[in-house]
């Protein structure tokens, strides 16, 4: 097993490490932009274009903070619960069953539901 590297981080360096960790758009500004761009490329609208990008988070098995970004962004473009839902249900041939179950909940935090206890 190794062990973590006993390195000296300034404030500034680990101040960005947790907002990347936290997603912060102030620091992925040029993805934003990009994003923007690959939208229009895509010839979707805005709603299925946000219904995409969680099939993509569902299939990298993204973390937990990818979700609470794409499924508000979802959401504000209109999509509903029930399409989010479909969404999962239409890449689990694809992706797999565990990729799956890993997003669900993490896609239920994002839609401010409650766990059920053990989870």
């Amino acid at each position: 097993m190794t062990t973590p590297a006993q390195v000296d981080v300034s404030d500034e360096v680990q101040e960005l490490f947790v907002a990347l960790a936290q997603g912060d758009p102030g620091i992925l500004g040029a993805g934003l932009e990009a994003r923007t761009e690959f939208k229009v490329l895509s010839g979707l609208d805005s709603r299925s274009y946000a219904l995409v990008k969680i099939a993509a988070l569902i299939a990298v098995d993204a973390p937990p903070a990818s979700y609470v970004w794409q499924v508000a962004n979802a959401l504000t473009e209109g999509a509903t619960p029930e399409d989010i839902l479909g969404v999962l249900v239409a890449v689990a041939p694809q992706v797999g069953g565990p990729r799956v179950v890993a997003a669900a909940p993490e896609i239920m935090v994002a839609l401010g539901l409650t766990l059920p206890d053990g989870m």
